[in-house]
């Protein structure tokens, strides 16, 4: 594949990175003035820890990143990773140690908070080094910024001086906007009080946009004049977003569907401050296995520590690429088609024509963080297979005991030669413990399919133990098409199998579950079933 060619089929791709990726052409036809990089930004706020949320706007974003990239040749670009932590504390974050400290601490600066956990400067501090390790885990090639660090040392105070010069321009954009009540208060510019260190919702005058010198009331009522600049005060949400595109020259940030009217306001409020909006993505948020939004509060989402527990990092990049403008139901169910869905892409991705693998989700995660290999990779084994296998070990197997019934099936079954499977066989083991063994349940066959049981066992001994897959299929297969066991469709054989020797609704190829587990294993099950009837 030619580097011309590429370009050529990124430019027609259908694929929403590239899609993207094409904004940002137009928006720079020649390439941004003066070679610069192109801007790619995502954002953090530091009044908690990093979350599923936070990787996939991190991810997403990358995907766009290294699609500018192919689209253009190789056109150079960043990522910063920002985090707001001039931010004022506005409650206090449920499972966080010393709640007392941070109560008492309400509205400050989260960079001027002493950090609950004992182990940093301060709470911003302790969030942001979480989220660098956070991003550092997953390999992003990206530049962390922090809100403090640029407004302390005065690397905001240029943006802001346009600001205070245009603070009517600003409010004639967002007064319209709020409520009767909350007009009274507002001002663009928040002051940092000098007797409580509160970031303040006050109205304030102007009095010199060159020197950021301001005039307002503190909370004990004292007029207060002093400097906007060097972290005195810090900027309304939508104003300091806009603020940031404009100090940074921010090229392209995506967001949720709940930040649609920030957006907006932003967007006409950057280009008072003489800058332009970013392109970029609104997302769809996630769902609960209800339907409903997914809440930090409520408690109802998945984290990201759960998901790496019940499957693979590789399928939770696969799940978050899949169509970003839709909601997605976020939940432990949603896990095993991951997994599967990831190595069947994967698996495909080195036969495909250019086009077919541009859209290929498989080809863009491959490509996060620099890496191009992978293509045409497979394990020998699907999830939902070790899946049924680990369900009828039981709740207590072990690692040592599904590699001795993947021994079967897989040549040189060892963690080390298979590092994928293992990691996959971890996470079968972790979901069947927690959600599958627990609800699984065996039926009693009915004596037509006792009958076909019977039938399959004794085809299984003629055959012996070094049948393949594909044979035991075949037997399965002739079974449930004899009309003598009575079954209408071959759907009802398998679902017999599956209830009767499986515990569950559902299942696997059954010759390949056979081959896996073993013919004589697989005869103990038959035995079970017909000794229940």
């Amino acid at each position: 594949m030619t580097e011309n060619a590429l370009i050529e089929a990124a430019r027609v791709s259908k694929a929403w990175p590239f899609q993207e990726a094409q904004k940002l052409l137009k928006r720079y036809p020649s390439g941004k003035p003066g070679g610069e990089p192109v801007l790619f930004e995502t954002g953090y706020g530091p009044s908690g820890l990093p979350h599923i949320g936070t990787f996939q706007e991190v991810l997403r974003t990358t995907l766009v990143r290294r699609a500018y990239e192919a689209l253009t040749g190789g056109a150079p670009t960043r990522l910063v990773a920002f985090s707001d932590d001039m931010d004022g504390l506005r409650k206090v974050p449920e499972n966080i140690p010393n709640a007392d400290l941070l109560t008492a601490n309400l509205g400050k600066p989260l960079s001027r908070i002493p950090d609950p956990f004992g182990t940093h400067e301060s709470f911003a501090h302790h969030n942001n080094a979480m989220l660098r390790e956070f991003l550092d885990r997953f390999g992003f090639d990206y530049e962390f910024v922090s809100a403090s660090d640029r407004y302390n040392s005065g690397g905001f105070d240029g943006a802001l001086t346009w600001v205070l010069e245009r603070n009517q321009a600003i409010l004639d954009i967002m007064l319209p906007t709020l409520r009767e009540e909350r007009r009274k208060t507002y001002s663009p510019v928040l002051p940092v009080s000098p007797s409580s260190g509160v970031v303040l919702q006050v109205p304030l005058e102007v009095l010199d946009a060159a020197t950021g010198m301001i005039r307002f009331t503190d909370e004990d009522g004292t007029v207060v004049e002093q400097s906007a600049f060097g972290g005195q005060a810090k900027l309304q949400w939508k104003v300091d977003w806009a603020m940031r595109w404009y100090a940074l020259g921010v090229d392209y940030e995506m967001c949720g569907k709940d930040l649609t009217d920030s957006v907006t306001q932003s967007g006409k409020i950057v280009q008072v401050l003489g800058g332009r909006r970013p392109e970029g993505l609104i997302y769809e948020l996630f769902l609960d296995e209800n339907g409903e939004k997914i809440s930090k509060s409520k408690g109802n989402g998945l984290t990201i520590e759960q998901w790496l527990t019940y499957g693979t990092e590789e399928s939770l990049g696969f799940y978050l690429f899949r169509e970003p403008k839709s909601a997605k139901q976020l939940h432990v169910g949603v896990i095993p088609k991951a997994v599967d869905e990831y190595w069947q892409f994967r698996g495909n991705l080195e036969g495909q024509a250019l086009d077919k693998q541009l859209g290929n989700p498989v080809w863009h995660l491959l490509r996060t963080n620099g890496e191009k290999s992978g293509a045409g990779d497979t394990v020998p084994v699907t999830f939902s297979l070790l899946l049924n296998l680990v369900g009828v070990l039981g709740a207590d197997a072990t690692p040592e005991q599904v590699w001795s019934y993947l021994g079967n099936y897989v040549a040189d079954a060892t963690p080390e030669a298979h590092p994928a499977l293992a990691d996959m066989v971890r996470a079968a083991l972790a979901t069947n413990r927690d959600f599958i063994a627990p609800t699984l349940k065996r039926r009693a066959p009915s004596p037509t399919e006792a009958e076909a049981l019977k039938a399959l066992d004794a085809q299984l001994e003629a055959a012996g133990p070094d049948a393949t897959a594909e044979e035991l299929q075949n037997m399965v297969y002739e079974i449930g098409k004899d009309e003598a066991y009575g079954f209408e469709t071959l759907r009802d054989w398998f679902k017999a199998l599956y209830e009767t020797l499986l515990g569950s609704p559902q299942g696997p190829r059954m010759g390949s579950f056979i081959a896996l587990y073993g013919v004589p294993e697989t005869r103990k099950l038959i035995a079970e079933a017909l000794g229940a009837a």
